[in-house]
């Protein structure tokens, strides 16, 4: 921690723009430390979320309140207070239940509601001392990954305007890449973190399913769906992560974070099928450095003995068991939570492409609707099956995670979202999704880092899954890989 303050001291000596790039545990510190006020920062992050209000980040930023937060914050401070977050503020996805602060799901037909309570996540970060700072742009009710909103507006990637920032969670992704919030929490069905993770160049985490609370998360499934974080480093996202969870990490003996020891697998005939020339080429030389530095990687087959694509039994486990939840699931949380409007409503408001995919395959009776008997052989068998492989990976070859590339390609063009070519083949958006789709069938805990740029200047990202509850453990493995990779 005494890097983090004394980078915090640099930067507070400094013109006040430059706060915005102070990550989460520095500006955290600096608050604590009187180095710099919360308000002070807090201006600097509106004055910025002003300046690049173009790529559509947040839907709702209610400056008066914020600002008011931060002056509680700092009186706070004074009279002795030390909360882990106190006074830094954080972004929120406009699909957590936000007490006081309008929370739309992305919907056009909510954009006016105002919950009367938090989501839990949302109450543990406040515990903490941390400050919504405003509600993040998303895909409508999280149904998409490129981050198109028909309402809301486009949420453009802060590497190129004219790319897709990735999505759901796309406003929480982009607000972290522009140095408009340290940090944001956002929800990961299939992919939905860690996907606009990757293409905006962020730190992205997915905890082990079930091990946040998601109380006051507008849902998809219950039995995929998983609330985590953005950050712009493993220390952050560890930070919000021992927040939420309460669960404390012992720091590891030393201070280096070398990959000595660390025992890593990757599976090239599932994960290097289908990447882009240029993202595999980067993948193939982190694999390179890791064992450079230390760490042993081995190669391993997720098929089976007759080899069977991994890939297509876990897309279609996954995506059956998303569209068969997706109506339950919704129809619950709006009636536990008093939410102004219906699944009905809902869908008869939803831009005309997403509606025709949820009469399609989320509506009984739909054309590609999944039957009761898939969905229970979706979970019964083709679950516990996929865990069988990926433990051949954990247990048989005592690996402590499996690396992929966490995206097949860099950011699409937004007027190519819909349909775009990888390695000269013509996919949908749906493609982004194809490596995070393991983790999340599952429930690993899941972690993309930021691993360099393309020759155009698009992020790339790396994937590490590990094992079922290991995810403080990944977190410290994840930012020993951290520490190699910013050294080189």
């Amino acid at each position: 921690m005494d890097d983090t303050i004394a980078t915090s001291r640099r930067i507070a000596s400094r013109d006040t723009a430059d706060l915005s790039s102070l990550g989460l545990a520095a500006a955290a510190a600096a608050i604590r430390h009187g180095d710099i006020t919360s308000e002070t920062y807090t201006t600097a992050l509106l004055q910025r979320a002003g300046a690049l209000a173009e790529l559509n980040a947040f839907i709702t930023i209610d400056e008066t309140a914020v600002l008011a937060a931060a002056r509680d914050a700092d009186k706070a401070r004074a009279a002795g207070a030390a909360a882990p977050l106190l006074g830094v503020p954080l972004g929120v996805k406009d699909s957590y239940l936000t007490k006081g602060l309008p929370t739309s799901l992305g919907l056009d037909g909510l954009a006016h509601f105002v919950p009367r309570e938090d989501a839990d996540a949302v109450r543990a970060i406040k515990d903490a001392g941390a400050l919504v700072f405003g509600k993040n742009n998303l895909v409508e009710m999280s149904y998409g990954l490129t981050g198109h909103n028909a309402r809301y507006g486009q949420v453009k990637n802060p590497h190129a305007r004219d790319r897709v920032s990735g999505g759901s969670s796309s406003g929480s992704a982009a607000s972290v890449a522009a140095n408009i919030v340290p940090a944001s929490l956002g929800g990961d069905t299939v992919g939905s973190i860690r996907v606009p993770a990757s293409l905006c160049g962020v730190v992205g985490f997915k905890p082990t399913t079930g091990r946040w609370p998601r109380n006051g998360v507008a849902p998809i499934s219950h039995t995929l769906d998983t609330t985590g974080v953005f950050a712009r480093s493993v220390e952050d996202c560890a930070l919000v992560d021992q927040v939420v969870t309460g669960e404390q990490a012992a720091e590891p003996p030393g201070r280096g974070y070398d990959v000595k020891g660390a025992r890593l697998a990757y599976a090239p005939r599932q994960f290097l099928d289908l990447v882009d020339p240029e993202v595999e080429a980067r993948f193939r030389e982190v694999v390179r450095r890791l064992r450079e530095a230390g760490a042993e990687i081995v190669e391993v087959d997720l098929g089976d003995d007759l080899g069977d694509d991994f890939g297509a039994l876990t897309q279609t486990a996954t995506w059956s068991i998303f569209f068969h939840e997706t109506m339950g699931a919704i129809s619950e949380f709006l009636r536990n939570h008093d939410i102004p409007t219906t699944f009905e409503a809902i869908y008869e408001g939803l831009k005309p492409e997403l509606r025709e995919v949820w009469k399609h395959v989320a509506l009984p009776g739909g054309g590609g609707a999944i039957s009761a008997e898939a969905y229970q052989t979706a979970l019964a068998v083709s679950r516990p099956e996929i865990q069988r492989r990926l433990d051949r990976a954990f247990v048989a070859h005592g690996a402590q995670a499996i690396l992929q590339p966490t995206t097949p390609c860099t950011a699409p063009l937004i007027e190519q979202q819909a349909s775009f070519h990888i390695a000269g083949r013509e996919v949908s958006h749906l493609t982004l999704a194809n490596h995070t789709v393991s983790a999340s069938s599952v429930g690993l805990p899941g972690i993309s880092l930021p691993v360099g740029l393309s020759r155009g200047g698009l992020p790339i990202g790396l994937e590490l899954d590990a094992p079922l509850g290991s995810d403080r453990a990944l977190l410290h493995l994840a930012r020993r890989i951290e520490g190699v990779l910013s050294a080189g």
